[in-house]
């Protein structure tokens, strides 16, 4: 690969810029010449107040923006670092945003005085114009992206294999003006220009999010993207439909293997309502986030749950009590081992090596009262479960 420095002023590169509200759609400057958000790129993150703006105070300080990339395809570039201080410089001088000048007051481009438009669209940047082949240009792209707003997985990838596939899955998985965000949101926490619902999407089509590479590789020239957008819309629909009623715990919950899990299943949804609002009103349930795991798998496994246990005058009285009668009967103070046929039918364990447990289980209807509670060594504790 072969690159070579050259100089472009802000008003050159400004010069017809076109930036798309609609993200993954592209932007373009230089006069038409230059795509300054090619289909491997990021979205526009710096649309901020502070990153954007910090851009146009670099210029008016004179501070140096460091250096372009930009990939010279035949008679044509694309921006392959720098999209997001080019594209925000192009906002500052078509009118999308506003900078406060030494007064505290709100410019925009036109309003500031005729020296700083004039030192704004005189500024040099300083263009590293590349040419290369498509693996060496996207082997620079991720190194030369290794500092500032770090690149995340997906966007790397994206970058990886850039192709339709990854076009049209940023279209509709990192647009900001998809009315289904809104929707979604709701139960996958994530943010639209980095990628995240387009990453989640994936891994939930392609069994895991390590398992992504592998999928895009194969679909990289795909010219649909139904597969991956028909799953995520029958998981969202699945749990939307099967949970009437929307808990924010339920966002952010691995939705995509509980569906491939349960989603064959038969549910009542007045059943289903129910048990969550019994479990959300439970003293004793400590994690709501468990909560729709356990009432889908059956209400079996109380771990999910993490049920709280009996506080600590409860467990030193009880561990009193017990150590008081073993040492009288010469037994373990665990009843377990007491029972058992090993060493430790006599051991007297300290506190510190025993657990609280309940004698009648939670899910059978145990409380957490003093009578209810039985200290075992951490061993048989643990292999107790929820018998």
């Amino acid at each position: 690969m072969k690159a070579e420095l050259n100089k472009y002023t802000v008003e050159q590169i400004t010069n017809g810029f076109v930036y798309s509200e609609t993200e993954g759609k592209g932007m373009f400057g230089l006069s038409g010449k230059l795509t300054i958000q090619p289909e491997y790129q990021r979205n526009y993150i710096y649309e901020d107040g502070r990153k954007d703006v910090a851009v146009i105070d670099s210029i008016l300080k004179g501070y140096p923006l460091g250096l372009f990339y930009f990939n010279k395809v035949e008679d044509r570039f694309e921006v392959l670092d720098g999209q997001q201080r080019i594209t925000s410089i192009g906002r500052f001088v078509t009118e999308k945003f506003a900078i406060k000048d030494e007064s505290g007051l709100e410019q925009i481009f036109s309003g500031l005085a005729a020296d700083k438009r004039a030192k704004i669209l005189s500024t040099e940047l300083l263009v590293y114009e590349c040419e290369g082949a498509e693996s060496e240009i996207k082997d620079w792209f991720k190194t030369i992206n290794i500092s500032g707003v770090d690149l995340n997985d997906q966007e790397l990838l994206n970058a990886v294999y850039s192709g339709p596939f990854v076009t049209l899955g940023k279209e509709e998985f990192s647009n900001s003006g998809n009315s289904n965000i809104q929707k979604w949101s709701k139960y996958i926490n994530a943010k639209v220009k980095r990628q995240e619902f387009w990453e989640c999407a994936l891994s939930w089509v392609a069994g895991g999010k390590d398992k992504i590479p592998k999928y895009m590789s194969i679909h990289r020239n795909d010219l649909d993207i139904n597969e991956v957008k028909n799953l995520f819309t029958d998981v969202i629909n699945w749990v939307s439909g099967l949970f009437k009623d929307w808990k924010k715990e339920m966002c952010g919950l691995d939705w995509g293997t509980l569906y491939k899990v349960y989603h064959d299943q038969s549910y009542d949804n007045a059943v289903i309502a129910e048990k969550v609002q019994a479990l959300y009103s439970d003293f004793f349930v400590t994690n709501k986030k468990g909560v729709f795991e356990y009432v889908l798998g059956g209400s079996v496994e109380t771990k999910l749950l993490n049920v709280r246990v009996f506080d600590e005058s409860i467990k030193t009285s009880r561990y009193e009590l017990q150590t008081l009668d073993a040492k009288a009967k010469k037994i373990s103070n665990c009843h377990n081992c007491a029972t058992a046929k090993n060493a430790n039918k006599s051991k007297i364990w300290e506190l510190a090596d025993m657990d609280a447990d309940h004698v009648t289980a939670w899910s059978k209807g145990g409380g957490a009262s003093p009578d209810n509670c039985e200290m075992l060594c951490i061993t048989h504790n643990r292999a107790k479960g929820n018998r």
